[in-house]
């Protein structure tokens, strides 16, 4: 098993050490693949007009470009919905960037806690259709075991033989960074000693699309659909749906540092909250956000002014970047530089705040902020420094992650540089 070597003095009293990242997405597969995307490209490559999609408002959506049947086994397939399947190769990619060995390692210290929103609802499309079709005996008899939101976490332990706490989190948008919050609850509270945490989605359901379409939430930038979702421009008119898996291996730091680990940063504060407001919509005020960010922050011990990054929820629906930049601006001023990741990876629902905080990581790691691409106009009533055009080099030791999702619910993680 490779070590790795770093300091762990003067870690915060109730931090969590970060020592392994997994990411897959439309944007690449792998951690190097994905960041050198989101700060060196300044237009996405992952998006496609997948066939079940024809005839809607909104017919295309980022994909990750990858069978995996190079990466997983017939068997594996077979056993594993697309969305577990994503979250299985994110989850070995962490723990290999973490220099573990399942086969080393005490299962029943491990923890697993993945967010996810949708569950298999292309799996559930495809069995309602057979339903109709051919009649309730030719209905698959696994649909139960791999429809279920838990089907990632429950894969993930299966294949490294994680047997302590595995969960499944399911607050929409926010799951991904509800999933990595709760994580450092368990290893706080002794419940585990290592965690393995983020988001998996794969929703490329004509369905769920249907429905998206009507609530008008998407983009309907039909004729250049890799131009199509542009977070905090002038120009935008809604998310484009993407599908992928982020992972983080989370420690307690004594664990951390008894064996050796390289600490990539630390997970010092988490957040959350409900707007109980609207089924879809934000609150117009951003308290619930606010409420959640200021929590993190608190319990983290960080003053607003050490925030030196955000990478922001930023879907490119209209309110709902307005909303959160004007909370971003009142709790933290103007000083940190902001990013949405999102037009390069798409908006991957559940699984975004997994992503984004692999890219948070990255981005306390390299010191070195990623763009918002697509941006060519800033609205005028965004209040905050939003990274454009080019990656922008930066000093700083704090980073947040931020998360709104459909349901009023809020999320916030607060990072310290190692």
């Amino acid at each position: 098993m490779p070590e790795h070597h770093t300091s762990h003095q003067g870690a915060p009293p109730y931090a969590v050490a970060v020592t392994g990242l997994g990411l897959i997405s439309a944007a690449g597969v792998g951690v190097p693949d994905c960041w050198s995307a989101v700060t060196q490209r300044t237009r996405p490559t992952g998006v496609r007009r997948p066939e079940l999609l024809t005839g809607l408002p909104t017919d295309f959506m980022y994909l990750v470009d990858d069978d995996l049947s190079g990466a997983l086994d017939v068997t594996e397939r077979r056993l594993m919905e697309r969305f577990a399947q994503l979250a299985v190769l994110a989850a070995r990619e962490a723990v290999g960037d973490a220099g573990l060995d399942p086969a080393q390692w005490e299962g029943q210290r491990v923890a697993v806690v993945i967010g996810n929103a949708n569950g298999a609802l292309p799996l559930y499309d495809a069995q309602h259709a057979t339903l109709l079709e051919r009649g309730h005996l030719r209905v698959s008899p696994m649909l139960p075991a791999l429809f279920n939101s838990n089907c990632a976490a429950a894969s993930v332990c299966r294949d490294l033989g994680a047997r302590g706490p595995s969960m499944a989190v399911t607050s929409t948008c926010a799951s991904g960074a509800d999933a990595i919050g709760l994580a450092r609850q368990l290893l706080r509270a002794g419940m585990c000693d290592i965690a393995i945490a983020g988001g998996a989605e794969s929703a490329c359901s004509r369905m769920l699309m249907a429905g998206l379409c009507k609530t008008r939430a998407l983009s309907t930038h039909r004729q250049d659909p890799a131009a199509a979702c542009r977070p905090f421009d002038a120009a935008r008119d809604g998310f484009v749906v993407g599908e992928g898996a982020g992972l983080l291996v989370l420690e307690r730091s004594e664990h951390a540092a008894a064996r050796g680990a390289r600490i990539r940063a630390r997970l010092v504060g988490y957040g959350s909250s409900n707007d109980a407001f609207a089924p879809v919509a934000a609150h117009p005020d951003g308290l619930g956000a606010e409420q959640a960010l200021r929590s993190a922050l608190a319990e983290a011990g960080v003053a607003a002014s050490e925030v030196g990054h955000v990478n922001a929820h930023g879907t490119a629906t209209v309110m709902n970047d307005q909303i959160e930049a004007a909370m971003l601006r009142r709790v933290l001023g103007e000083q940190p530089l902001v990013t949405s990741t999102k037009a390069m990876t798409g908006h991957t629902l559940g699984a975004a705040g997994g992503i984004e905080s692999v890219f948070t990581v990255l981005a306390l790691e390299h010191q070195l902020v990623p763009p918002t691409a697509n941006l060519g106009s800033l609205d005028p009533d965004i209040p905050v420094d939003v990274v454009a055009k080019e990656a922008r080099p930066a000093r700083f030791d704090h980073a947040v992650k931020t998360s709104l999702g459909f349901g009023g619910h809020n999320a916030a993680l607060v990072f310290a540089r190692a």
